[in-house]
C-alpha cells in the first residue's frame, strides 16, 4: 500500500563516466518551458452519441492528477488496484464537466447542478434517452447521479455506495430505473492486518502442469484473501428516479451483471473460493447464474473452475462454457462457446469450438448453433435469419467471418471473409452497428448488404472509408472515402442507407473535430464542434510519412517531424530522436505495408517523442521495426538481426534525406520499445544514447512466454537468452537512461527488471542512470512524474545526443 507522503523520486544511481561516483538527487524537476507548455495544454473533450445520433455528449476532462492524488492508499491484490476509501479502482480517470449538443442544430446545453469538485464517470443514456446516468467519486465512496435531459439539471440519486472494484456497476432497466452494484451494507468494517502472520504461506502442486505468465499484484497471503473477499462483497440494488431503492437478489462477490435485452432476466457471475496466488481475480472460480430481474434465481448455468491450468499459446483457452452473452436480437437467449480440443491449440480436431444457445425460461437443453475450425471470436447479430460468426487463429494471424442462419443450425456457415489480421491493405473493415428495439447493437443491414468501416490502408498511408459489402457476391463498394490532405473517419452512421453520418476530421495542423456529412443531399459538410488547437507553438512544424527499404528489400516507414522553418540546405543536419515499438509478423508482405497517415493531427501524449522538435531535434516517430518469421519459422528466431537491420535502414534514410546527423541519433521506447532500445545498444554502436522506459530486460523472468512469443523458456532457451539485453550488459558502451514506475502493473515489466539491468550495466562500467517514479504504474499519470520524466529525457538527450563529444 502506498503512503500519501511518498513524494520523492528515488534515483538509484547516476554514473557519469567509468569510475566516477554516483550522485544522489531528490525533488521533482521540470523540463524546459517549450516542453512543459505542450504537456500542460488543455485536453480535448471526449464525444459520444445517443442511440439515434441526435445528441452529442461532450465530456471535459481535467489535466493530469497530482502526485498527491496518485499516492492515496492503495491495495494491489488479485490483479486489481483498489482505493479502499471508495470501494473502487484507484487509477480510474474522470471528467469534470458535461455538455449536451444537438447534432443537427448545434444547440448546446450545459448540465447544471453537478457536484462540487466533480470526478465523473460511467455515462449512460436511459432507454428512452430522457435521462443520463453517471457516477461521482467522492472522498469516501462513489455515488450515483442522473441528469434530466429535458431540464438539463443533475441530481444525486444515491449515497456513496456504488461498488466499482470489479466489472460494470450501473445498468438501466426498461422502466427507467437503475440496477446498481453496491457495496454490501452488511459487510462490516474492513479486515485489519494481523499483528503477526498466522503461519507460512504455502503453495503446492500435484504434478499437473500449470504454466502461467508473470502477473502483477497477485494475492500473497490470507490477509490479501480477506481483503479481496471484503471489497468484492456486493449487493444489487434497484434505484428509482425518485431515489427509492430495493435490494435485488442475494449478496455475493459479484463479478459481473448483464441484463437480458427484454429486461426480464439477469446474467450474474459470482466469484467463489478457492482463490489463487498464481493468477488474477479474473481467473478465479465463479458461478454463472440466471436470475429474474426481481432477483429470484432461475438456474445455475455453469460452475467455472479455477483457471490456473491452461495449455500454453495464445490460441489456448479454458474448457467448459466461456464468452457467455445474451443474443442481441432476441428477448432472452444466451449463447456461449465450448472448446472441443480441451483448450489446447496443439490438439487436432475437426471442430475447434462449438457455439451453443439456451432460451428463456432456460428449462430445456442447450442447442448447437454453429461450430468453428478456428477459435471462436464472437457473433455480430442481425435477426433470426442472419448473423456473422467470427473466428481467429493467432499462430497464423488468420481471421475468418461467416454468415450463419441462427434459425437453422444444420445450415453450414458461409465464409465471406478469410484473411491475415496483419494485412492492412486488404482489410474490408468492421461492420457498422445500429441499435434495435432492445437498445442492443446489431448489424446495419439491407438484405445481403452490410455496411463496413475500414482504416483504408494503402501504400500512401491510411485513407479510411465507408462501404457496403455484399455477403453473397463478396463485392465491396466504397460509399465514401477520406480525401487528402485530411485524415477523416466515420464516427456515427445516422440513417439506414448510411448516406448521412458524422465524421471525425483532422489534418497535420488541424485539431480533430466532428462534421455532419450527407452524401445524397448536395450540401457542404457541417462542422459540429470547434475544439481549439491545443499546441499553438508547434503549428508550423513539418510532418512527413517516409518510406525506405531494409537491406533485405523489406519496405519500412516512419513519420518524420522537423522544426518550424527548418531547411536542410541552409540549417545543416539535426540531432535525431528515433522512437519505436517492434512488432512480429508471419508474412513479409504484411510487414512491409505502410501504417499510419501523414495527414493525422500532431497529437502529443505524455509519452510522445514529439516534444523534442521544439528543442531542435528531428523526430522519427512510429519507426517501423518489423520482425518476420514465415511458415514454420517464428519471428523471434531472427529478432536481433532484423532489429539491427531496421535501425540501420532508418538511420541511413534520415541521413540520406539530408536531415539527420549520423553521429547524433538517440533511440528510445516504452515497454517493448524499451526492450528494443536495450537490445539495439547491446548489439550495435549506431546510436549516441538510448532511453528505455518501463521495460523488461531479462526474459528468463518471463519464462512462460512474453509479448507474442508463445514458446516457453524450456522450449526455446536460446531465444530467451539471446533476446535478453541482460545477457549482453557487458557489451553496452552507449549511454542509456532507464525510467520505471515503481508500481508497474504490467505483466512481465516488474520494476526489478530495471533494477537488475541497471546493476548489471553499472557492474560492467556502462554510462547509465536509473529513475524510479513513486506510485506510477506502467503508464505514468501524475503531473509531477511526467514533467520530471520529460526533464530526465531532455537532460540525457542534450548531453549525450545533441552535444555529443
Amino acid at each position: 500500500m502506498n503512503l500519501k507522503n511518498k513524494f520523492k523520486i528515488v534515483l538509484l544511481g547516476l554514473l557519469l563516466s567509468a569510475g566516477e561516483a554516483s550522485l544522489a538527487q531528490t525533488g521533482y524537476q521540470s523540463p524546459p518551458q517549450s516542453i512543459a507548455d505542450l504537456f500542460n495544454a488543455d485536453p480535448t473533450p471526449s464525444v459520444s452519441f445517443s442511440k439515434d445520433g441526435g445528441l452529442m455528449l461532450v465530456l471535459e476532462r481535467a489535466g493530469a492528477p497530482s502526485i498527491e492524488d496518485l499516492s492515496q492508499p492503495e491495495l494491489r491484490i488479485a490483479g486489481i488496484r483498489i482505493n479502499p476509501a471508495i470501494s473502487g479502482q484507484s487509477r480510474a480517470g474522470s471528467f469534470h464537466n458535461v455538455k449536451l449538443k444537438k447534432t443537427r442544430s448545434g444547440e448546446e446545453f450545459q448540465i447544471k447542478g453537478l457536484p462540487a469538485q466533480p470526478k465523473l464517470n460511467g455515462f449512460a443514456f436511459s432507454p428512452d434517452e430522457k435521462f443520463l446516468a453517471f457516477t461521482h467519486t467522492e472522498s469516501n465512496g462513489i455515488s450515483l447521479w442522473i441528469a434530466d435531459l429535458t431540464t438539463f439539471e443533475a441530481k444525486k440519486l444515491s449515497d456513496a455506495v456504488v461498488n466499482q472494484v470489479f466489472g460494470n456497476s450501473v445498468v438501466w432497466m426498461p422502466d427507467n430505473s437503475l440496477l446498481v452494484k453496491t457495496a454490501n451494507p452488511a459487510r462490516g468494517a474492513m479486515p485489519k492486518a494481523p499483528a503477526a502472520p498466522a503461519g507460512p504461506v504455502i503453495q503446492e502442486t500435484s504434478g499437473n502442469a500449470a504454466p502461467s505468465r508473470t502477473y502483477q499484484d497477485l494475492l500473497s497471503n490470507p490477509y490479501d484473501e480477506a481483503l479481496f473477499a471484503y471489497f468484492m462483497d456486493s449487493q444489487l440494488m434497484k434505484f428509482s428516479l425518485d431515489g427509492s431503492k430495493t435490494a435485488v437478489g442475494q449478496p455475493g462477490m459479484i463479478k459481473s451483471m448483464d441484463l437480458s435485452p427484454d429486461g426480464a432476466y439477469l446474467l450474474i457471475e459470482t466469484i467463489k473460493k478457492p482463490f489463487s496466488y498464481l493468477v488474477p481475480g479474473s481467473r478465479f472460480p465463479y458461478d454463472v447464474e440466471i436470475w429474474k430481474s426481481s432477483g429470484e434465481k432461475v438456474k445455475t448455468l455453469a460452475e467455472i473452475p479455477l483457471d490456473e491450468v491452461r495449455p500454453t499459446g495464445f490460441d489456448a483457452t479454458v474448457t467448459g462454457p466461456r464468452n457467455i452473452n445474451w443474443r442481441a436480437d432476441q428477448p432472452a437467449t444466451l449463447y456461449w462457446a465450448e472448446a472441443m480440443d480441451g483448450g489446447n491449440p496443439r490438439t487436432e480436431v475437426a471442430e475447434r469450438d462449438i457455439v451453443y444457445t439456451l432460451s428463456a425460461p432456460f428449462s430445456g437443453e442447450k442447442s448447437k448453433l454453429a461450430s468453428t475450425s478456428l477459435r471462436f471470436g464472437g457473433i455480430d447479430w442481425s435477426d433470426d435469419s442472419f448473423a456473422i460468426l467470427n473466428e481467429r487463429w493467432f499462430a497464423s494471424r488468420t481471421e475468418k467471418r461467416s454468415v450463419i442462419n441462427p434459425a437453422s443450425s444444420s445450415q453450414a456457415p458461409r465464409v465471406i471473409i478469410e484473411r491475415s489480421s496483419d494485412d492492412l491493405y486488404n482489410d474490408p473493415g468492421d461492420p457498422v452497428m445500429t441499435e434495435n428495439q432492445f437498445g442492443r447493437n446489431v448489424l446495419l443491414r439491407k438484405g445481403d448488404l452490410i455496411f463496413m468501416r475500414s482504416e483504408g490502408g494503402s501504400a500512401e498511408g491510411s485513407m479510411p472509408f465507408l462501404s457496403t459489402f455484399n455477403t453473397k457476391t463478396k463485392e465491396q463498394k466504397i460509399l465514401w472515402r477520406s480525401q487528402a490532405p485530411y485524415y477523416e473517419r466515420v464516427a456515427k452512421v445516422l440513417n439506414a442507407d448510411a448516406s448521412e453520418f458524422v465524421t471525425l476530421k483532422e489534418s497535420t495542423d488541424i485539431q480533430p473535430n466532428y462534421w455532419l456529412v450527407n452524401t445524397k443531399k448536395r450540401i457542404a459538410p457541417l462542422q459540429l464542434t470547434n475544439f481549439a488547437h491545443p499546441y499553438e507553438s508547434i503549428k508550423g512544424i513539418k510532418k512527413e510519412l517516409v518510406t525506405y527499404k531494409r537491406k533485405d528489400g523489406l519496405n519500412l516507414s516512419a513519420v518524420v517531424y522537423t522544426p518550424e522553418g527548418y531547411d536542410p540546405a541552409k540549417d545543416g543536419r539535426l540531432p535525431v530522436l528515433m522512437w519505436a515499438y517492434p512488432r512480429e509478423y508471419k508474412s513479409a508482405a504484411d510487414a512491409a505495408q505502410v501504417r499510419g497517415s501523414k495527414y493525422t493531427f500532431t497529437r502529443i501524449s505524455w509519452g510522445s517523442p514529439i516534444y523534442w522538435v521544439t528543442r531542435g531535434y528531428a523526430i522519427m516517430d512510429q519507426t517501423e521495426m518489423p520482425i518476420v518469421g514465415e511458415g514454420d519459422k517464428e519471428p523471434n528466431d531472427f529478432f536481433i538481426e532484423q532489429l539491427v537491420a531496421n535501425a540501420e535502414a532508418a538511420i541511413d534514410h534520415i541521413v540520406e534525406m539530408g536531415i539527420g546527423d549520423r553521429n547524433r541519433v538517440g533511440v528510445g521506447g516504452h515497454s517493448y520499445g524499451a526492450f528494443m532500445t536495450a537490445n539495439l545498444l547491446s548489439h550495435t554502436n549506431l546510436f549516441a544514447a538510448g532511453i528505455a522506459r518501463s521495460g523488461a530486460y531479462n526474459r528468463t523472468l518471463t519464462p512462460f512466454g512474453f509479448q507474442y512469443e508463445q514458446r516457453t523458456y524450456w522450449e526455446a532457451p536460446e531465444v530467451y537468452f539471446n533476446m535478453s539485453p541482460f545477457s549482453f550488459a557487458d557489451q553496452v558502451k552507449t549511454p542509456i537512461l532507464l525510467i520505471h514506475g515503481e508500481a508497474d502493473n504490467n505483466s512481465g515489466t516488474f520494476p526489478i527488471q530495471s533494477e537488475r539491468y541497471y546493476n548489471a550495466l553499472k557492474g560492467h562500467g556502462a554510462t547509465t542512470r536509473l529513475v524510479f517514479l513513486p506510485s506510477e504504474s506502467h503508464g505514468y499519470a501524475a503531473k509531477e512524474s511526467i514533467l520530471h520524466t520529460l526533464w530526465e529525457m531532455d537532460t540525457w538527450l542534450e548531453k549525450y545526443v545533441k552535444n555529443r563529444k
